[in-house]
């Protein structure tokens, strides 16, 4: 009995680490998938890169002030140290660089980082890399934002490791919070986002919603989140305690302060850095504002309409 009993023991050990093993797994995106993904083009995918604010984390970091120094924004060596209660994550080097950068990728393994957060190896990236945003890019857009990413200049050298406490440092956990996180669907529907019946304005509703909720990640930052660090989407874009270091970071959804901007205030200040009360923009938010002032015009208002249409935090 006490061998039967202990044989079904191990027997369901052995079961429970398979099954965990399993569910911890990278998933990459499929042959399917990948077959459809066209050639890039470097020049829209500057536009892509200026969205997605690459250069606000893994710019040449002045080794003076320990942050980015403004000449160094194309200069993609990375190396900004990212304080969380987690630990402390490290931007690499993404320059074209075929050893300490990405030069040496694929178009497949740009494409797994960006939409599943899976390594060239086979490893997970830690959502500090913020995947479960870009996951919900389109194809043609990963692709041309890997066009243009071959054409910055190559840096040598590789930024130190993470420093993260346990059982952060076990990235084969990270597979477990990617099953409960990441997904290529809208936050926001547009019934949530009141669809309006204009073929243009719902076109320009629809685009403002992609840059905002996919290469914006617009709410890495704006939005709460859990003891996990999953974003708390019932509370999207109503403000949070600043990821690294102290202070809170603004709401965008209703009842915060943009509740008394128009879409062309939003549209401007994102344009020129002003608010309507003849405020300039500071902290991190000047990077992304001169940023997304690199866009088209058509864009930046896109994203305050979204920005307007959002609708209040829990339905009241």
């Amino acid at each position: 009995m006490r061998r039967t009993t202990l044989g079904l023991g191990v027997g369901l050990v052995v079961a429970a680490g398979a099954l965990a093993w399993i569910a911890t797994m990278p998933r990459t995106l499929a042959s399917a998938d990948l077959a459809d993904m066209p050639q890039g083009d470097a020049q829209r995918g500057a536009l892509v890169f200026w969205a997605g604010g690459c250069a606000s984390c893994h710019g040449a970091v002045d080794p003076a002030t320990g942050i980015i120094a403004a000449a160094g924004k194309l200069t993609l060596s990375g190396g900004l140290h990212m304080k969380t209660p987690f630990g402390t994550f490290v931007a690499p080097n993404i320059s074209s660089d075929a050893q300490d950068g990405i030069g040496g990728w694929s178009q497949t393994d740009f494409a797994n980082a960006m939409l599943t957060g899976t390594s060239p190896q086979g490893g997970h990236y830690y959502p500090a890399f913020p995947y479960t945003s870009y996951a919900r890019m389109s194809l043609g857009d990963v692709s041309d934002l890997f066009a243009f990413m071959q054409t910055v200049e190559p840096v040598s050298g590789r930024p130190a490791n993470h420093e993260l406490d346990f059982p952060f440092n076990i990235r084969r956990g990270i597979g477990l919070w990617k099953r409960l996180n990441l997904s290529p669907e809208p936050v926001m529907s547009l019934e949530q986002l009141g669809r309006p019946a204009a073929e243009e304005d719902l076109a320009l509703l629809v685009r403002g919603r992609y840059l905002v909720e996919g290469p914006g990640h617009c709410g890495a930052c704006h939005t709460p989140r859990d003891a996990l660090g999953s974003l708390d989407l019932s509370r999207w874009l109503d403000g949070a305690p600043a990821p690294a270091g102290d202070g809170k970071i603004p709401g965008l959804s209703p009842g915060h302060g943009l509740d008394s901007w128009s879409v062309s205030d939003i549209a401007y200040y994102l344009e020129s850095g002003f608010t309507p009360d003849y405020d300039s923009v500071g902290g991190e938010m000047a990077a992304v504002q001169a940023n997304i002032a690199k866009l088209p015009a058509r864009d930046r208002e896109a994203i305050a309409t979204y920005l307007k249409a959002l609708p209040v935090p829990g339905g009241e």
